[in-house]
């Protein structure tokens, strides 16, 4: 019988598909975005360093414009997003940083995660790995919570924060014309009690797995069109979805669709400026369709994201021509 060799690459690809199927249901935590499809490093910490040069990119997201909650107040996600990468091309490597902001009515979550990365060349196609890790801080607003039945043991006003470690995996395979990654967040399940059930994790930010893919189409007079999905999870069973198709002309202007499974739908527009088309601005306008009696209709999401090209020196032979003497 002939023996078979499996790569340790593909090996590290099942465990992580392992993570992704192995846990029980949970509503989803982390803060979705209509711009995914530039934001991916967030998801998955194996993009860090996929393009060449440093990017960075600031996004804001407003959901549900104009939502009050029952007390009268606001209470609808208000989240920022900001990320920074960068390749080193002699070791193949790329890393990154990304900071989230996310206030949710009486709740405020940031997180701030360093990741590092592996690009391997496997035919035509690049496989990279990435790991990540930082630190999750959540505050509780207490003058913000309107309990049915008022709790002695919950402070009428005041703050109370923690701080934990916070962990992420994830791999993703470029084959230039196509991609797909498959990422997992919050492996350490850090939890957040506030002291109020002697330890017990009544807020444990739970794992949350991704895949992202796309399809990369160039067609006619510049155009450029580009398919993708986001699948959500959190432990499998709960899951969500986002589809979009993005079309960019000569790489200077965009525009494109999305969905968002049983939420809503997006109209996407961009435009690069600066001669090398560095810099970009875009922008999302979500119009809710599912649930709305629960929600206010629109959100509205700003992203500015910049590329800076690699510093590279290219040494040119000079010819020196000398003048011969004979003596």
């Amino acid at each position: 019988m002939k023996k078979t060799n499996i790569h340790p690459i593909f090996t590290f690809l099942g465990l992580l598909m392992g993570l992704f199927f192995s846990h029980a249901v949970f509503a989803q935590q982390d803060p979705q975005f209509t711009h995914y499809m530039y934001n991916g490093m967030f998801y998955n910490p194996a993009l860090a360093g996929a393009e060449s040069g440093y990017n960075f990119s600031a996004l804001h997201r407003t959901q549900w414009l104009g939502y009050s909650g029952s007390n009268g107040a606001g209470g609808a996600p208000i989240t920022q997003l900001l990320t920074g990468s960068g390749r080193l091309d002699q070791y193949n490597a790329g890393f990154g940083i990304t900071f989230v902001n996310d206030d949710i009515g009486p709740t405020n979550n940031q997180e701030v995660n360093v990741s590092l990365a592996y690009h391997y060349s496997i035919g035509l196609g690049v496989l990279s790995i990435g790991v990540s890790g930082g630190i999750f801080s959540s505050t509780l607003k207490y003058d913000q919570i309107d309990l049915v039945n008022p709790d002695p043991l919950v402070p009428g006003s005041g703050r109370e924060n923690q701080i934990n470690t916070n962990f992420g995996v994830g791999v993703h395979y470029d084959r230039g014309n196509y991609f797909v990654g498959v990422s997992s967040r919050h492996l350490n399940e850090p939890g957040f009690d506030f002291g109020v059930d002697e330890g017990q994790f009544s807020n444990q930010l739970r794992n949350h797995s991704y895949v992202l893919a796309g399809y990369r189409l160039r067609t006619f007079a510049l155009w450029t069109i580009e398919p993708s999905l986001l699948v959500k999870s959190v432990s499998f069973n709960n899951f969500s979805y986002d589809v979009s198709v993005i079309a960019t002309h000569n790489n200077k202007i965009s525009g494109g669709l999305a969905f968002r499974g049983e939420e809503s739908l997006s109209l996407l527009f961009g435009y690069s400026l600066l001669r090398d088309n560095s810099l970009r601005l875009g922008y999302a306008f979500d119009l809710v369709i599912s649930g709305v009696e629960a929600k206010a209709p629109t959100s509205h999401e700003f992203m500015l994201s910049y590329s800076l090209p690699s510093a590279t020196r290219e040494v040119q032979k000079v010819i020196q021509r000398t003048p011969r003497f004979r003596y």
